[in-house]
């Protein structure tokens, strides 16, 4: 008989099925349960794949060679560089540009010029606000 998970009692008794696997209740703490196996892959698959990742493998190939989704090994990565790696801080100032294209629109007026995609692109920067504005022939 399996062991309750939460009280450590060997008190089990066969409370019926569920989704085809046998339930147990304990005796001591009236707790139901239906897993004895442990969820998800061991700590030692993981760090492998965040390990063979940081060397370049690619998130799919990882996660075809230890048959999980690539999502998975993604958040494992991220967990991984969460708990271990600080972000560093910011020294001096930074300047953030913005730029917007408006090819599409040059496009539709300049199909039969023959000049090919004419660009407008505005960079702006966002702690001044100060905009430059330039054309672009592709």
């Amino acid at each position: 008989m399996p062991e309750c998970g939460r009280c450590g009692s060997g008190q089990t008794v066969k409370n019926g099925q569920a989704r085809g696997k046998p339930r147990w209740k304990c005796k001591e703490c009236n707790r139901q349960f239906t897993r004895q196996t442990p969820r998800g892959k061991p700590l030692e698959t993981k760090l492998m794949c965040v390990l063979l990742y940081c060397h370049g493998v690619s998130l799919n190939a990882l996660a075809g060679l230890y048959k999980v989704h690539s999502s998975s090994v993604l958040r494992w990565v991220r967990d991984f560089a969460r708990t271990h790696y600080e972000k560093p801080q910011p020294q001096g100032r930074a300047i953030v540009m913005e730029l917007d294209e408006m090819w599409h629109y040059l496009e539709k007026k300049h199909k039969n010029s023959g000049y090919g995609k004419l660009w407008i692109v505005i960079p702006e920067n966002s702690s001044t606000g100060s905009v430059a504005i330039g054309l672009v022939r592709r």
